[in-house]
């Protein structure tokens, strides 16, 4: 008998497949849900966010790999211009602890308005990526990821050796050359263990108290190229990709702050 005739064969699968679909629309809902209620309100009070992906589009794995480190990426669709510019970016996590997950600003010599990074995610959520073009209208992509605990992982057995490189930073440039007057990738790299405040150290079996990096200003030749502001969500040992437009040979400089007031900075010569 050919399998497709027989009912009964495909009852218990069809109706698996069902309940799965079933599952996911329903926890998409309800995170929905708690964005609609609360979040949005919260954050972006009564201004109109349009959904779609013609502006920026939020990439994100369906599964998480680890809840403490999934890989986030905002690519813009849009140019940056002086005449229409993405200006802001803002992350959301519905259902961390803290929904607030990073704020990145742009300016028309950021060249582009991508960014990316890796974040804690806490529980099955939507993760939204709200862009804020120079016009003031707002635009939302959204992802639906599926991770656990990420904001209470275990910080890791050598806390002292990460607090004794505490603040070193480093930049990372895309390829062997710069291009001059186009928007080049670069990645900032810092050193920081980003405690959430919710995880066991795990030589002492003590939750140790949140200390984190909650200020990014990077500049080229004291422009700036891209200033962020960050919470709990963001990754031990934060790095960030993201473009610059080098109009000629200067000093690429980060400058961070964290919750405690701890302040670091770091400065490379750019050649194009």
């Amino acid at each position: 008998m050919n399998i497709s005739s027989n009912p009964k064969r495909l009852r218990w699968p069809a109706l698996a497949g069902l309940f799965l679909f079933a599952g996911l629309a329903l926890a998409a809902s309800e995170d929905d849900a708690l964005w609609d209620s609360t979040l949005k309100q919260q954050y972006f009070g009564d201004r109109p966010i349009a959904e779609s992906t013609d502006v920026i589009e939020l990439v994100a794995p369906y599964r998480a790999e680890d809840p403490a480190l999934v890989p986030i990426s905002v690519n813009a669709k849009i140019a940056q211009s002086p005449d229409k510019f993405i200006k802001a970016i803002t992350l959301i996590i519905d259902k961390n602890p803290v929904p607030f997950a990073a704020a990145f600003h742009f300016t028309p010599e950021s060249g582009k308005a991508d960014v990316a990074m890796r974040l804690r995610v806490n529980a099955y959520t939507n993760v939204r990526a709200i862009a804020e073009t120079n016009d003031g209208k707002l635009s939302m992509s959204k992802a639906f990821v599926k991770a656990s605990g990420g904001c209470s992982a275990p910080i890791g057995a050598d806390l002292d050796a990460a607090m004794a490189r505490l603040g070193k930073m480093k930049f990372k440039l895309d390829g062997d050359k710069v291009t001059p007057q186009s928007p080049n990738l670069t990645q900032l790299l810092i050193s920081h263990p980003n405690i959430t405040g919710m995880q066991m150290d795990q030589i002492s079996r003590m939750v140790k108290p949140a200390h984190y990096v909650d200020e990014v200003k990077v500049s080229f030749d004291g422009k700036p190229v891209m200033t962020a502001q960050t919470d709990i969500a963001v990754s031990a040992d934060p790095n960030f990709r993201f473009y610059f437009v080098p109009q000629k040979a200067g000093e690429l400089k980060a400058e961070i702050k964290d919750n405690l007031g701890k302040q670091f900075s770091y400065t490379q010569a750019v050649t194009p």
